[in-house]
């Protein structure tokens, strides 16, 4: 049927009025009021979904309140932008592919990022997913591209990424500082992490999420976190599912260690900087303390202070006093190759017998060393199970054992192609975080192929599905068995499968 010239414009003025309905209500979606105020986001990823960046959770930890527990954010009046990320926190540089997008850093750094899919509403009550990055627990933002929410949240999820105070800043215990908090010192980024987990409580369902089907997911040190977050007494009841990705607070790399030891650690750091008083401490310029922490590096980790932790890591879950959630965890085939390069036969029975004397022979029988090809892949397994592997292994088998909770284990196993940080051809530590987030096209300098497509996106429907339910198995997808006493994993490669890997004796030994 042809229309007239008539029916023509109103028809054209009708689907006008539509659209600009669609639009105001879509701009109306955009904001957003939180508990502190009214906020204003934007549509990322082709309009697929809300992006609302640089919210505060806490108030500025500066002046008087450096090196204090977080206090609550302050109100603000009208409606607050945040279409931009906020301040990432102040750190010294200390790995070279790290990328920010934001600002630049700032003692004032205590922000969140939310992100929905675009047809989100309070009524929609969808599995919130909480994200600790990495970094040392010295290094890292929420705003590294990699960790961009323009994907993840299409798999039906409200993505949730945040900031918390790093190394000297976050993580600095000396007796002075004891003694002002009633005994409790240091772990001001474990206690940021617990003021962001209760404003998502406070405020998520205003985005869409449900405040009582909250995951928190981490890698390298934000895995640390999420094994110390459960057990923490602070985070209780504010996460009911947790997945770590490479790295568990059972000693290794990050070790939580006695107040006592870290006061006169972190007293000693002081003294040979020239710095007699907290006073003193605070007068000076974040440039000044950084400079100063530059030395040490890693020094500034969590502490047993009685208040964020009670006990060791190891310790609360030995007893049955972790958050009884389901936990999903795992760690990638290559997490360190410092060891493995140029590695030979005659290198590795060396080194063998130089580590492990008398039982070097039962070393060898677990990670063998006949030609050089076989050396440099036990050096490579080793490596990584000594940085990475051991302590986040020890946390499946406690949960499993004291959990009461489903426990799923993983190990990522495809290697990356070559890009601009990474030579390639390994699974290298934090390798799968671009998998996890839809992300891949934000690392520098990678030429993808399709099976990274494709175990993106499977990667992807796990972690969803396990938000969702506590179980990562849904339609389209390999099963993936829970982990029990045959050692059940999925093995996350070009093609994906279940089957137990036959290296407990591994882990066994290197525990003893």
């Amino acid at each position: 049927m042809r229309l007239g010239l008539r029916e023509a414009y109103a028809l054209a003025v009708a689907v006008l009025a539509l659209g600009l309905s669609a639009t105001a209500h879509a701009a109306d979606t955009l904001t957003v009021r939180v508990a502190q105020g009214k906020v204003h986001g934007k549509t990322i990823n082709h309009g697929k979904v809300k992006a609302f960046l640089g919210l505060p959770y806490a108030a500025a930890p500066v002046g008087d309140l450096r090196w204090k527990a977080p206090q609550p954010p302050k109100r603000w009046e009208g409606v607050r932008d945040a279409t931009l990320f906020g301040a990432r926190c102040a750190q010294n540089r200390l790995y070279d592919d790290l990328v920010f997008q934001d600002g630049g850093p700032s003692e004032d750094c205590l922000f969140l990022n939310v992100y929905s899919p675009v047809g989100a509403t309070k009524k929609s009550k969808l599995p919130t997913m909480f994200w600790i990055h990495g970094g040392s627990y010295a290094a890292g933002d929420s705003s590294e591209p990699r960790h961009n929410g323009d994907f993840l949240p299409g798999k039906g999820v409200v993505l949730v990424t945040i900031n918390y105070r790093l190394g000297v800043f976050g993580f600095l215990a000396t007796a002075e500082l004891a003694k002002e908090a009633n005994g409790a010192a240091g772990n001001y980024g474990l206690m940021d992490m617990a003021a962001a987990l209760v404003w998502v409580k406070a405020n998520i369902g205003q985005f869409g999420g449900d405040a009582g089907n909250v995951t928190i997911f981490g890698e390298s040190a934000g895995s640390f976190a999420v094994s110390a977050l459960m057990a923490s007494p602070l985070a209780r009841g504010l996460f009911h599912k947790a997945i770590g990705e490479s790295g568990a607070d059972f000693d290794g790399f990050l070790r939580t260690g006695p107040l006592d030891e870290r006061e006169k650690q972190d007293g000693d750091w002081l003294a040979a900087s020239g710095i007699t008083s907290l006073a003193q401490l605070r007068a000076l310029p974040t440039e000044k303390i950084l400079e100063a922490a530059l030395p040490v590096k890693t020094q500034f980790m969590p502490s047993i202070d009685g208040k964020a932790l009670m006990e060791s890591v190891a310790e609360s879950f030995a007893a049955g006093r972790q958050a009884h959630v389901p936990l999903l965890a795992g760690w990638n085939r290559d997490e360190d190759s410092s060891l493995s390069d140029g590695m030979t036969a005659d290198k590795w029975r060396a080194y063998a017998d130089e580590h492990f004397g008398p039982r070097s022979a039962e070393f060898l029988k677990l990670f063998p060393g006949e030609t050089d090809e076989q050396a440099r892949r036990s050096a490579l397994d080793y490596g990584g199970d000594k940085f990475m592997g051991l302590a986040t292994w020890r946390w499946l088998e406690a949960h499993r054992k004291t959990g009461g909770s489903p426990v799923y284990r993983y190990r990522f196993e495809l290697a990356a192609p070559p890009s601009k940080f990474h030579p390639g051809w390994l699974a290298f530590h934090s390798d799968e975080i671009e998998y996890v987030f839809g992300t891949l096209d934000t690392r520098p300098g990678a030429a993808w192929r399709p099976e990274d497509r494709k175990l993106s996106a499977e990667t992807m429907s796990y972690w969803s599905n396990f938000a969702r339910s506590g179980d990562p198995n849904g339609a389209g997808l390999p099963t993936w068995p829970k982990y029990g006493k045959d050692d059940e994993l999925i093995h996350l490669d070009r093609i994906v499968g279940a089957e137990a890997d036959g290296l407990r004796g591994r882990y066994e030994f290197l525990s003893r």
